[in-house]
């Protein structure tokens, strides 16, 4: 069985990777692993209002993957994985893959403009060929029905 990990942000081009993560897996009898990344935060306050920011960082990501783990049950009938983990978002991803060797390919969306994002251009660039899965790069620019098509 394949599995697909799909890295959830509040970005399109996030929504695209799960559209694109999502057909795949329905088409091949897969399954989903979302992970939404909590990355470090750049504001370093007294201990109380550090701990208040990170917390509200972790809620709106812990928000966000199960909003979209809700959609694709409704839609599929399958509940995908989730993980919500903390941390700068390429070392992140290394690890999940390192402890879910089942992983089959990530997914990730490129933005429709400007650079590709940072993990696109982490994973396709100088790191490229270093994990221990293929990398889909969706483009953010892909309409539905395209995504349908090339899923």
């Amino acid at each position: 069985m394949r599995v697909y990990l799909v890295i959830i942000d509040e970005t399109e081009e996030a929504l695209v990777a799960l559209r694109f993560a999502s057909r795949r897996a329905a088409r091949t009898e897969g399954s989903l692993h979302l992970l939404a990344l909590v990355p470090p935060q750049e504001f370093n306050a007294f201990a109380g209002v550090q701990a208040t920011i990170e917390d509200e960082a972790r809620a709106r990501a812990e928000t966000l993957v199960t909003s979209a783990a809700g959609s694709l049950f409704s839609e599929s009938g399958k509940m995908p994985i989730i993980s919500v983990r903390h941390g700068e978002g390429e070392k992140v991803v290394r690890e999940y893959l390192t402890q879910h060797p089942e992983v089959s390919a990530l997914v990730l969306g490129a933005a429709k403009e400007g650079g590709p994002g940072p993990l696109v251009s982490h994973f396709a660039g100088s790191h490229a060929g270093q994990l221990p899965c293929p990398v889909f790069i969706v483009p953010g620019t892909l309409k539905e029905e395209d995504i349908d098509r090339l899923s």
